[in-house]
């Protein structure tokens, strides 16, 4: 290990690529690197200096971790071939090692690893042969060669990448096209890391005053039971429509102060910032409180930054908020314009999503480059209408000029995509960089696609119109076709400008007579064939003149904008009052030039590791921050347990929650029966949370097996189940899998013959057992009508946030001693009992967890007391199930002791 993990390097700027690059093979694999470094991450500090050194070492930690984790696991690892290397911009040896490589799919390798399109921030290893096992990467004659690869302002097929050596002449003798093939494998990717890295080493002349608030508790906090103080100052701030919006949201006393206690902070700023904490245990509500604070902000144009760990928990809140807008915006789409969500496209599932393309930034950008074209953009368009509507007779000698020919200046979208798709005619199908490769091109090129189908459908034909006829156009078919065919650009234009600019560039007024002329094309195009469609065309000419001279021709936006994709990203993010992104992503808020942001909201905050929250807390001007989680559920995922083991996966949620800081508590859940609600309420939550109305109505309880045993609430016995530990390290338990499939089959026989629809989950701490119980219902239910029938497999991480009808727990531990290694934790187990609707089935060995000490004794107790407690074989199919899974597991054993032969006392396998 070398001079980059001193105590007194760390605490200064060098960059954690350095650092990374500099690790050997050795150092990346030693777990005990840094175990003897870290200290535990105190829960008060007393300076800011002392808070941000305390993260650095534990996140190197994790870096390494996660950096063995992908090393161990490099047979699997997605990868691809370099055809091309050479020397990149900014190449200074001996540590500014950049290139330029260009890539291909690897064709002849047998393992299906995946193929890897490299992205900015991920860590690489380059290689003669692609790697199989760890080992190949400890041969002496296979040189270890790290790279991070390193965005790209530009949009070529090269990927740059930073060396941690020179490329040595063994690796690749010359540079250009390799000798010898060469191969990059991905490990894993540092970009958050990278940034979190960034956040604990801030700019001194920065000011990072709400940092500073962060150190201890602030016990005085507004809290649930001191809101009405700000209640009416809340309610001065909002005008009447805004109010009336909040109570049609019908939120519940607790959720509403929340959001009227978040409001009143806009009002305080002046007093310094001021820091909220909302508690959301399962079921309260939390995501609407989030939307309803979020559309209140929206409508008094409170520059807010809304974030959560991951794109999906970003994704749902944006929906949200959506469904919130969609019925109060009056004029169509004007006002998405202030809304931005920004991110990874893909790992947002934003195409699933075709009511979040208004706000997303990658396709608004897009569609704003071609809104603003000089060529057929919104400019071009509105003076060729008003040309063509003024005097048809000189357009018409023009089209007979250019022989027939629309328009010189435009070019279809037909055929713009036709060009970007065109391949060389020296390009080979080996030689052809890799299908995926420049991601920043293909990602606009997506958007391109997106937007070509939205432009079609706004002249409601697959196509043009019209095939171009070889013959020269009579002036009415001229003035028709040219007509319709600018009516169509400028519906798209019209519709997607007011739609995409942010308010401040984009006056009502405008977008009034904008939406008059929408309608006036409209009604000539449901006119169009008729008899009296050419009258009708003729006497709306003047009425079409006066509004097209009365709309701008351009807008005063900066010159900055027409420079380029990028150019108008940053304009969107500048002029947005709302924005939406991950905590990590948030980063890119932090540029100088960058508008400030007034409030911060952070949700699923128990979930975010303290040093990543530093991220958006560290944006310029920020005045208040509302922290919405529940430190109760599963904290951040840390690899490393020497990181964990000092805390460095606590989230400030939690922390501050543990020292006392006050939390509005959202008392009321909709979620559960109250069957199920009743053991998580009295053990994680004090008795603090009350059943809503509507649980608690006769209705709610729902029956969709006829047995008394699977009432809303059950533990059924499983004494005759074992566990086992095979395929690695993850606990199994073949008893209970063969038990949970045939309650499952048991549901469907029901759904089938009553028709009642239902969603079914399984949850299961062990990945082995989520495995299994895949396995078992394989593809059976694939085909069935998800919003009829539903079956979902996952583990406690995977179903965090997520609700079904009836959720079956399978708890897989079954041994006499009472050992259940890490499913006695509170947090996952919370999770696990709270994803239910209207059944909870609890799967497990009785004795075994109540010999636990922990609290699946006192879950199992509980049911007794209940008569709640079942034992599985009291039903007759479940009984079969087990039979046949015991016969099973003594099949399996006998196949496996046939398979070995004795000789001379040792045993060799056949």
């Amino acid at each position: 290990m070398n001079m980059f993990t001193s105590n007194k390097t760390e605490t200064t700027s060098i960059s954690l690529p350095e650092v990374v690059l500099s690790w050997s093979l050795r150092d990346v694999l030693n777990k005990n690197l840094y175990k003897d470094k870290v200290k535990r991450i105190p829960e008060v500090f007393s300076s800011t200096l002392e808070y941000i050194t305390s993260f650095r070492l534990p996140l190197l930690e994790e870096t390494r971790a996660s950096l063995c984790s992908g090393i161990e696991s490099v047979g699997q690892a997605p990868a691809c071939e370099i055809i091309r290397i050479e020397y990149s911009k900014g190449y200074k040896p001996p540590k500014e090692l950049y290139y330029n490589i260009l890539t291909k799919k690897i064709k002849d390798f047998k393992i299906n690893c995946g193929h890897y399109d490299p992205e900015a921030g991920d860590l690489v290893v380059l290689t003669n042969t692609k790697p199989r096992r760890t080992e190949d990467l400890i041969k002496p004659d296979q040189p270890l060669l790290l790279a991070l690869v390193s965005p790209t302002d530009d949009e070529s097929d090269m990927t740059r990448l930073l060396l941690s050596k020179d490329v040595g002449s063994d690796l690749c003798p010359r540079l250009g096209e390799p000798v010898t093939r060469v191969f990059v494998t991905y490990l894993t990717n540092l970009i958050t890391n990278m940034r979190i890295w960034k956040a604990l080493h801030p700019d001194p002349l920065v000011s990072i005053s709400l940092v500073s608030k962060i150190l201890t508790p602030i016990i005085t906090d507004t809290g649930a039971d001191c809101h009405d103080s700000f209640f009416d100052e809340s309610i001065s701030i909002m005008d009447s429509k805004l109010r009336e919006a909040l109570e049609s949201f019908k939120l519940d006393e607790s959720q509403k102060s929340a959001v009227l206690d978040s409001i009143a902070m806009t009002k305080r700023t002046r007093q310094g910032g001021r820091l909220k904490f909302i508690w959301g245990p399962p079921g309260t509500g939390k995501t609407k409180t989030v939307a309803s604070l979020l559309f209140s902000l929206f409508r008094l144009k409170c520059r807010t930054l809304a974030c959560a760990p991951t794109n999906i928990a970003v994704l749902q809140v944006a929906l949200r908020l959506m469904d919130l807008l969609s019925g109060s915006l009056k004029y169509d789409t004007y006002g998405l314009g202030d809304v931005v969500l920004f991110g990874n496209g893909d790992r947002m599932k934003v195409d699933d999503h075709h009511e979040l393309l208004n706000v997303f930034l990658d396709y608004r950008a897009e569609v704003l480059s071609q809104c603003l074209s000089p060529f057929n953009g919104w400019k071009h368009t509105l003076d060729s209408m008003i040309s063509l509507l003024e005097d048809p007779e000189e357009q018409y000698l023009k089209y007979l000029r250019n022989n027939g020919s629309l328009d010189e200046n435009s070019e279809s979208d037909d055929d713009q995509s036709k060009d970007s798709n065109v391949k060389g005619d020296n390009d080979s199908e080996d030689d052809k960089p890799a299908e995926g490769k420049a991601s920043k091109r293909n990602s606009r090129e997506h958007w391109k696609d997106v937007i070509g189908q939205s432009l079609k459908a706004s002249s409601g034909t697959p196509g043009h119109e019209e095939a171009q006829s070889e013959e020269l156009m009579t002036f009415e078919e001229f003035v028709r076709k040219r007509f319709y065919t600018l009516g169509d650009r400028m519906t798209f234009l019209m519709t997607n400008l007011y739609t995409h600019l942010p308010t401040s560039y984009i006056a009502l007024d405008v977008v009034q007579r904008m939406i008059t002329l929408l309608d006036h094309l409209k009604t000539l195009k449901y006119a169009k064939g008729k008899t009296n469609h050419a009258y009708k065309l003729t006497m709306k000419r003047g009425e079409f003149l006066e509004i097209l001279k009365s709309l701008p021709d351009q807008f005063s936006l900066p010159v900055t904008v027409f420079t380029g994709i990028q150019s108008i990203k940053n304009f969107c993010l500048m002029n947005a009052n709302l924005i939406f992104c991950t905590a990590s992503s948030s980063a890119k808020m932090q540029t100088e030039d960058m508008k400030p942001v007034e409030m911060l909201i952070i949700d699923e905050a128990a979930q975010l590791k303290e040093c990543e929250s530093l991220i958006p807390l560290q944006i310029p001007g920020l005045s208040n921050a509302v922290f919405i989680g529940d430190d109760r559920q599963l904290p951040a995922m840390v690899q490393s347990k020497v990181a964990d083991n000092v805390d460095f996966g606590r989230s400030l949620f939690e922390r501050l929650s543990k020292l006392g800081q006050k939390k509005h508590l959202l008392k009321v859940q909709y979620r559960m029966h109250p069957a199920i609600s009743l053991f998580p309420n009295n053990n994680f939550y004090q008795k603090q949370i009350i059943d809503a109305t509507c649980v608690k109505l006769l209705s709610y309880k729902r029956s969709f097996l006829v047995e008394e045993m699977y009432g809303p609430y059950s533990f059924i016995n499983v004494s005759r189940g074992k566990e086992n530990f095979e395929r690695g390290h993850s606990a199994r338990n073949l008893v209970e899998a063969a038990v949970v499939d045939q309650i499952i089959v048991k549901l469907f026989k029901r759904h089938c013959s009553t028709k009642q629809k239902v969603s079914v989950g399984v949850i299961s701490p062990y990945k082995g057992q989520v495995g299994l119980i895949q396995e078992n219902t394989g593809k059976r239910y694939a085909k069935c009508d998800k919003n009829e029938f539903s079956v979902s497999v996952r583990s406690v991480d995977g179903f965090q946030g997520g609700e079904e009808d009836i959720i079956i727990i399978s708890t897989v531990r079954s041994n006499g001693n009472g050992s259940i290694g890490f499913l006695s934790n509170h947090q996952r187990t919370n999770v696990a009992l709270t994803r239910a609707r209207h059944c909870l089935w609890v799967i497990g060995n009785g004795t075994t967890l109540s010999n636990s000490a922990s609290v699946w004794k006192d879950l199992v107790d509980d049911a007794k007391t209940r008569g709640c407690f079942y034992n599985a074989d009291e039903d007759n199919d479940l009984n079969q199930a087990i039979i046949h899974a015991e016969n099973d597991s003594v099949d399996a054993l006998s196949r496996q002791l046939a398979a070995i032969n004795i000789r001379h006392g040792r045993a060799y396998l056949r």
